[in-house]
């Protein structure tokens, strides 16, 4: 794997609410972002506590995941409720964090197969055979709006809710997560970032920095200053893989 992740505050908020994690073992990669939501300092702490609970529950299943004795995508969704059981918990004992959620969006590269835990409008894009394509369903108001063909995917651009989200995780003491999978293959690369990148950049756009970039890092930096340089109306979030493995 080669992997490069960069996470910015921005052009308007005082403090950056985005959460990353990666863990790039070759037997066990592991990457996560998530985008914090609520008051003053709330959302960070909803986003870390997220990041902090992936930590702590990878250190403790490893060694199943890698022997194939407990299944990835069960691991995620232990990982997910525990870190939605942590947020709401916490958010209910202390009136400044009162209402706090995030969104999340995890992915495991394990035996050519990429698995994704996704709760919110943070993104996964998969970019192959220089196409881009976005893995994950947005949980978002304007993204359901789309959907059942209430207005076009051009009108959802500039819409006034367009930052409504109707998943989050840590709001509710249950959360409804999306899992799914799908093969990678050699040269694949891999996105997950913030709704700060995809509000602000056009899939067009991200492909062309993605393919063009000299390294993965490179591409990282370049996507964050340019949704910097078209506004940077929020915090922004970019982790980027290029699938590098043994076949099967």
């Amino acid at each position: 794997m080669f992997v490069g992740v960069c996470s910015d505050v921005g052009k308007i908020r005082e403090i950056n609410q985005d959460s990353y994690f990666k863990c790039n073992l070759d037997d066990f990669p592991i990457f996560v972002v998530a985008d914090g939501m609520g008051g003053y300092k709330a959302g960070e702490v909803a986003s870390r506590i997220v990041v902090e609970t992936v930590e702590e529950m990878v250190k403790e299943y490893k060694e199943e995941l890698v022997k194939k004795e407990l299944e990835v995508p069960k691991f995620i969704n232990e990982v997910l409720n525990e870190s939605n059981n942590r947020v709401y918990e916490k958010s209910n004992s202390n009136e400044e964090y009162e209402g706090m959620g995030t969104t999340v969006t995890m992915a495991v590269i394990l035996n050519n197969e990429i698995y994704i835990g996704h709760i919110g409008d943070s993104r996964a894009y998969l970019i192959r055979n220089e196409e881009i394509m976005q893995i994950t369903q947005d949980h978002s108001l304007v993204a359901e709006l789309v959907r059942n063909g209430s207005i076009s995917e051009v009108d959802a651009i500039n819409h006034p809710q367009k930052n409504i989200i109707t998943r989050a995780l840590g709001t509710d003491a249950t959360v409804k997560i999306d899992i799914l999978s799908k093969d990678v293959e050699e040269g694949d690369i891999i996105l997950l970032c913030t709704d700060g990148l995809s509000n602000m950049v056009s899939d067009g756009l991200i492909k062309e920095i993605l393919l063009s970039a000299e390294d993965k890092q490179e591409a990282c930096e370049k996507l964050v200053s340019t949704a910097n340089e078209l506004g940077g109306l929020d915090n922004i979030t970019a982790l980027v893989i290029e699938v590098k493995q043994e076949k099967r």
